[in-house]
């Protein structure tokens, strides 16, 4: 009985964790896509290692918070959001996520 509990915990947080990703890349592609994927306004490009490393490496919270309040750094600014208000913070933080693993 209890390998059978604990197997559906596993297959929720993957169910969990596959959802997220997939809001994840939808937000990127639907409202972080015209910065991130073009470098506009100087933002690090989606995929770019070197760009991510050190942004990266200042941990995911800051990330996170860079991404929700906004952030002015030496090459560009991120605005709150990415400009997009409408976006709930739990997109915003996956898209950020989703572009942190496509940048690893």
């Amino acid at each position: 009985m209890k390998k059978t509990v604990v197997i559906a915990a596993v297959f929720g947080m993957m169910a969990a964790a596959s959802a997220q990703a997939n809001e994840g890349q939808q937000t990127y592609q639907q409202a972080c896509f015209a910065c991130h994927g073009t470098g506009a306004a100087g933002a690090p490009k989606a995929g770019d290692k070197a760009a991510w490393k050190d942004r990266i490496a200042q941990g995911a919270s800051t990330l996170h918070t860079h991404a929700l309040k906004g952030f002015q750094g030496k090459h560009g600014v991120m605005p709150p959001k990415g400009g997009r208000a409408d976006l709930s913070d739990a997109a915003v933080k996956a898209a950020v996520d989703y572009m942190v693993g496509m940048s690893k």
